[in-house]
């Protein structure tokens, strides 16, 4: 399964998601019938994410129900908590009103990509 979503930055969301997540990168693509974009392993290898840059200049426009969820081992999960906090990156408070109570409740961390998408670390 792949999941494909919009973004107006592939550089930058491809820099969180590769350096700041840690997802391996599968294959690049630019300028293919004008669109540019990257696509992303997962970690149980069975699905992918793909970030697209449309020529018809489309912007993401997450809700806060846009989540993406990556559960990781418990050592894995501490180290990429930690790397994301200390890129600086957005962090959703555990007690926002708009969060569902599940993530932190469970030991997840949830995170704000460069797209205003909103990216669970779950253990």
């Amino acid at each position: 399964m792949r999941v494909a979503r919009p973004t107006t930055d592939v550089a930058r969301v491809r820099d969180f998601y590769e350096v700041g997540v840690g997802l391996p990168v599968l294959f690049t693509f630019e300028d293919h019938d004008g669109f540019d974009g990257v696509i992303f392993g997962v970690p149980d290898e069975r699905a992918q994410l793909e970030l697209v840059r449309s020529p018809h200049h489309i912007a993401a426009t997450p809700t806060v129900e846009d989540v993406i969820v990556l559960y990781l081992a418990a050592d894995e999960h501490r180290v990429v908590v930690d790397r994301l906090r200390l890129r600086g990156t957005p962090e959703v408070p555990a007690d926002d009103a708009e969060l569902n109570p599940y993530w932190p409740n469970n030991g997840a961390v949830t995170f704000v990509d460069p797209d205003g998408y909103r990216l669970v670390i779950a253990p």
